[in-house]
């Protein structure tokens, strides 16, 4: 008996407090992904960081070795000053230093990184006015992006999804449900034929040292707005029609991101994922809602009787044929 009533208790307790439960357990679980992935990268890449830095220890040796007037300091100095350059986009290699970083579709290129948030870091503002400019551009620019975004993807969404999926469930009778899955899987396989498979091949014959992994990888971590920068198109020091390669990049850029954001709204608005998403937010207080109810319910009353009273009042007055002499006075009359 002791023990089927705390069995009941603890479900009661579960059932109350169940929003509270699973948002606990889809904190624990995000930190247990955040783990994971850091055992992973840690295990993968680490190898290769041991062997890239053995490899670049015997060749600082052997350099120093070979130049017997070069002293290590002064070989530390130089390549600190280099990594410091190229850190801010400036290479002193001569197949490379054709290549400016601030010509206009280079800064066109960085202005629309910039406000998309995907920051590749390969070129940054080097003057104090351009890191000054580029806070006050990116407070203003970045909240008129999403204002932007919002408003393109608003309008794509209403012929792309919702009216498609309204004209199979109503001209040929089908569940919304499963309209809306099939269509959703449909764009998602689009989007990424469009925007990842088809660019990342076109990548890998345009750059001469990526493959199609290298470019698939760079398409996905653009339009993610990720954004890591180990690579960049349109750096290479033999590119043809660089200026007209950096436009195209940015518009693919602008238009992917557009493509990826309409897909992850049509996947939201599916009903599954938001019974899913329910179940970690903050249910509102009953009592709360229905005072509210309540509320709005007695000021919708009073408003309709006072409204009726009034108009009952004005069609009396408005009414010319209507005696104005008292029931009593009509009882009255009439006895007499």
């Amino acid at each position: 008996m002791l023990q089927s009533l705390a069995g009941s208790s603890c479900v009661r307790l579960v059932e109350q407090h169940r929003s509270a439960w699973c948002f606990a357990l889809l904190v624990l679980g995000y930190l247990l992904y955040l783990v994971f992935g850091a055992v992973v990268f840690s295990s993968v890449e680490l190898p290769y960081e041991d062997l890239l830095r053995q490899e670049l220890g015997k060749l600082k040796q052997r350099f120093l070795e070979e130049h017997a007037c070069l002293s290590e300091q002064q070989l530390e100095q130089f390549l600190m000053r280099v990594l410091e350059a190229s850190n801010y986009g400036v290479s002193v290699l001569s197949n490379a230093s054709g290549n400016w970083n601030w010509d206009f579709t280079s800064s066109l290129f960085f202005a629309s990184t910039v406000l998309s948030t995907t920051g590749y870091g390969h070129t940054v503002p080097l003057s104090d006015g351009g890191k000054a400019f580029c806070i006050i551009y990116s407070v203003i620019g970045i909240p008129f992006t999403l204002l932007f975004l919002t408003a393109v993807v608003q309008r794509i969404i209403v012929y792309v999804t919702r009216r498609p999926v309204l004209y199979f469930h109503i001209r040929w009778g089908f569940s919304k449900q499963v309209v809306a899955i099939i269509h959703a899987m449909v764009l998602g396989c689009i989007t990424v034929s469009c925007f990842f498979l088809i660019p990342a091949a076109v990548f890998s014959v345009l750059e001469d040292d990526w493959n199609f992994l290298e470019s698939f990888y760079f398409c996905f971590i653009s339009l993610s707005t990720i954004g890591l920068g180990d690579y960049v198109p349109g750096e290479g020091y033999n590119q043809k029609f660089r200026e007209l390669y950096k436009i195209g990049i940015t518009c693919y850029l602008l238009m992917g991101l557009i493509a990826m954001l309409v897909v992850l709204e049509t996947f939201c608005e599916l009903h599954e994922l938001k019974k899913f998403r329910k179940l970690f937010y903050v249910k509102k207080d009953k009592e709360e809602d229905q005072v509210h109810i309540m509320e709005h319910d007695q000021l919708s009353f009073s408003s309709i009787s006072d409204q009726a009273a009034s108009m009952k009042d004005d069609q009396k007055a408005n009414e010319p044929f209507v005696n104005s002499q008292s029931p009593t006075s009509n009882d009255s009359s009439l006895n007499n």
